[in-house]
């Protein structure tokens, strides 16, 4: 009864792409018609989960029965999902021996989605949730397959262009995974560095908002290893010419944690973030961005003035060698013209 009323062909997903957040008072997206009679038959099927013995459930649940259902995340009704989310998740609690199978199953949606489509899949958050609650109850130390989930299925999943639709379930899994072995904050951050996006803002908001946690539960003694490509991408954000970006990446800098991790590596840290500070002094188009930044230029003085002041003038010399270098240059080329005519 069960598979005559679930497992059903799904019509294609509306939109191939997702750039923009679901509004909270719209989480019914696409409703499906028949949804009066599938919840219906969705608590049955949770009440046959919760109150069957294992071993009968055994008997009708098998590996394509569960193949199914993982399909039907594709729902593009939100309240099939979260349905499909509690049931899966029970018989994942209660069916130990499906656990591998349950987890490699969802692997291959995760890896299909990132490295095989273009077109997103509406289930991932609620696939995400159930990741957080089974990544919650992992025993420390982390065993090798667990470790290279993060690798190769979380840290990639901050590649697709919809990221934004399940960012917040992502976050969760993967703190989870840092605050049980903080080591492996240095293969997130440098995963995330390396999927950055060129030209999605909201994106490029939410990672830096994720980077600043992670520095939160990173292990403190890989500061300083993670200084100079952290504060070089973040220092490149502020440089951003859409505010929402510059100002994001400016209020990283009320993090004591993260003055801590730049402290790590102040003499190659420096140079960097002087250069970012008077580049939008002196050009970015925002006065709230340039107020900010002069904010944060304070803040570097009084932690290393003489540093600071010894950063600005190698600025300046290397500003002036390039304008001569650039007046050579003109010179050169009004040359072979004049030689040319």
């Amino acid at each position: 009864m069960l598979s005559f009323n679930l497992f059903r062909p799904l019509p294609p997903p509306i939109h191939s792409v997702v750039s923009i957040l679901p509004d909270d008072d719209d989480l019914v997206s696409n409703p499906t018609p028949s949804w009066p009679h599938l919840q219906i038959v969705y608590d049955i099927f949770l009440r046959i989960v919760i109150r069957t013995s294992v071993e009968s459930l055994r008997i009708y649940i098998d590996h394509s029965f569960l193949q199914n259902i993982i399909t039907l995340f594709q729902s593009e009704d939100q309240r099939e999902r979260e349905s499909l989310k509690n049931v899966f998740h029970r018989i994942y609690s209660k069916l130990h021996f499906y656990r591998p199978f349950m987890r490699k199953a969802m692997h291959d949606v995760f890896l299909h989605y990132v490295f095989e489509t273009d077109q997103r899949h509406p289930g991932i958050g609620e696939l995400l949730e159930i990741w957080g609650t089974i990544i919650n109850g992992f025993n420390v130390p982390l065993k090798e397959e667990h470790k290279l989930f993060l690798v190769r299925v979380l840290v990639p999943l901050h590649k697709p262009k919809g990221m934004q639709v399940y960012h917040r379930q992502l976050t969760y899994c993967v703190s989870q995974f840092v605050q049980k072995e903080p080591e492996l904050g240095e293969v997130v951050i440098r995963g995330i560095l390396k999927y950055w996006p060129v030209t999605n803002c909201q994106k490029e908001v939410l990672l830096i908002g994720e980077l600043e946690e992670l520095v939160d539960t990173v292990d403190p003694q890989l500061y300083k290893e993670l200084a100079l490509p952290l504060c070089t991408k973040i220092t490149k954000c502020l440089n951003s010419w859409n505010s929402q970006v510059a100002e994001r990446a400016l209020y990283v800098w009320n993090n004591e944690q993260f003055w801590k991790m730049a402290s790590q590596a102040m003499e190659e840290v420096f140079p960097v973030l002087v250069e970012g500070m008077e580049k939008n002094l002196q050009g970015h188009w925002s006065k709230s961005v340039r107020q900010l930044t002069e904010n944060v230029k304070g803040m570097l003085e009084t932690l290393a003035p003489f540093l600071y002041s010894k950063c600005l003038l190698q600025l300046e010399i290397q500003e002036a060698i390039e304008r001569i270098e650039e007046l050579r240059r003109k010179e050169v080329w009004e040359k072979i013209e004049n030689a040319a005519k």
